[in-house]
């Protein structure tokens, strides 16, 4: 009977976990659309910056009230996890930048089987058939409702290749070093946000220049202006946040998989709030098929054998998987 309660209260917390994380995405997605469109802020890398620096921000308050312990990371891993986070954060933005929208989707699909790839490499994961069939069709599902115009040039190749393998390393990572230190996600953030706030408020301006050929200081605020960015760091706490616990709890691959329901929902909203010509009959079927997807893969990855890592001497049972645990009873006392 207690088994059974434990396994509702780990759903619960489960899909507490990605409604935390759908409805925080999706909602910096609208701020930052409209900050950028509508107010001319279009300085993405120094606002990423800013988005770390509340969340070290937050990370201060949480430990300073006790509810972070002070565990910290080797140096090496935590600069491992800063330079792939900066570089999957600066490759996006030029990505964006040098590639059409259709090949910048394709590229962010591609994290999927990229993210496989490190865990069978890595961890030793064996995925079944239907899997990775579930996940194909999530891909295929998200390439019709999405991809328009694919077009593609070197260097805009190589922006999607850093990108791609940089944010799929990151992802990695967070589930990784969880696991390995038997930490939580609120302690793992706040070891990585205060490096990642300093390099990307140091580089950001930067980049931005180079990209925009505008400079962040000498931009026009208004007190509107203003709120949307203090609005848009708000909400990136809570982003940051909800991808450290949905990592922790699960892995880079099903975050990904189960991540494109914003997908999804960013194209709904859009319909709703900013007008009808973008729906038609193949975006209307590439969501149905996208949803089918998704649902496939949380029913074919829970089943035995649908995923799991092969049994290695040194890994029959212990310290995995207490990492695993103290992880997240963390995340639940919290």
């Amino acid at each position: 009977m207690s088994l059974t309660i434990k396994d509702e209260n780990k759903v619960a917390l489960d899909l507490a976990a990605w409604m935390f994380n759908i409805v925080t995405s999706v909602g910096i997605i609208i701020v930052n659309k409209a900050l950028m469109a509508t107010y001319g802020f279009t300085f993405a890398t120094t606002l990423t910056g800013l988005h770390f620096a509340a969340t070290t921000t937050m990370t201060l308050i949480l430990k300073r009230l006790g509810y972070i312990q002070s565990s910290p990371l080797p140096v090496s891993d935590l600069m491992k996890f800063v330079l792939f986070a900066n570089f999957s954060i600066v490759g996006m933005n030029v990505s964006l930048m040098w590639n059409s929208v259709g090949f910048y989707q394709i590229a962010k699909l591609s994290m999927i089987p990229v993210s496989c790839f490190l865990e069978v490499v890595l961890d030793s994961v064996q995925y079944s058939r239907d899997t990775k069939l579930s996940i194909l069709v999530v891909l295929l599902g998200v390439v019709i409702c999405t991809v328009t115009d694919v077009s593609v040039n070197a260097k805009g190749f190589i922006a999607a290749f850093i990108a791609v393998w940089s944010t799929s390393l990151q992802q990695y990572f967070v589930h990784y070093l969880q696991r390995k230190h038997s930490i939580g996600s609120f302690n793992l953030l706040g070891q990585t946000a205060p490096p990642q706030a300093a390099s990307l408020l140091l580089v950001g301006p930067l980049m931005d220049y180079w990209l925009t050929e505008k400079r962040v200081d000498a931009f026009h605020y208004t007190s509107t202006s203003t709120m949307f960015i203090v609005l848009s760091c708000a909400i990136a706490i809570g982003t940051n946040l909800s991808q450290f616990i949905c990592i922790g709890r699960f892995t880079a691959v099903s975050f990904q998989v189960l991540g494109h329901m914003k997908t999804i929902l960013v194209l709904i909203l859009g319909f709703l709030f900013f007008g009808k010509e973008g729906l038609n009959l193949h975006v209307v079927v590439g969501m149905m098929v996208a949803v089918v997807g998704m649902i496939w893969y949380g029913h074919a990855s829970s089943r035995p054998g649908g995923k799991e890592r092969s049994p290695t001497p040194s890994n029959n049972k212990p310290e995995e998987e207490i990492g695993l645990v103290k992880s997240n009873e963390l995340d639940e006392k919290v």
